[in-house]
């Protein structure tokens, strides 16, 4: 989870070479308390998109294409991300759990570990596992990012 515009980039980027949802937006509130809501509408933009490719919404009219074009935008906004993630997640990695303490509690609700990279700003008690660093830096969290992928792929070439 990484909403910052430092952030973003290099969320998404670590997420994808690992095949592993993430937000690199804004959190949507319930994403974990109300996981099968956000599940529907997850499988509505998938079922959306299907439809695009394979020609079916040729037979609306040119406006609600457009609507339906808007609406699919929409949905790959907030949840293109979340696309992977059938089942709810083991532990939830974030970059300032100042900015997404939303995220923060929701995991807490739910019982999912939280790792978080934390700026001298941050509450460190809020998180299970804090990464004391510059969460405003572009950098510094493009480093800690590539560290948590390294470490799961080295943790995942083990477990084999």
């Amino acid at each position: 989870v990484g909403g910052k515009d430092e952030a973003r980039k290099a969320v998404k980027a670590g997420a994808l070479s690992l095949d592993m949802p993430y937000v690199d937006g804004r959190w949507i509130g319930g994403t974990l308390t109300n996981f099968t809501q956000i599940r529907k509408r997850v499988m509505k933009m998938e079922d959306l998109l299907m439809q695009k490719e394979k020609g079916e919404l040729a037979k609306y009219t040119k406006r609600e294409r457009m609507l339906i074009d808007k609406e699919i935008e929409n949905l790959k906004f907030y949840f293109e991300g979340l696309v992977t993630m059938k089942e709810m997640p083991k532990v939830l990695f974030v970059i300032d759990s100042k900015k997404e303490e939303i995220a923060i509690k929701e995991a807490q609700d739910k019982g999912i570990p939280v790792i978080a990279l934390c700026g001298s700003d941050c509450d460190i008690t809020a998180v299970d596992y804090a990464i004391p660093a510059n969460d405003a830096s572009v950098a510094s969290i493009t480093f800690f990012v590539n560290k948590v992928v390294e470490a799961y792929k080295a943790g995942k070439a083990t477990k084999k």
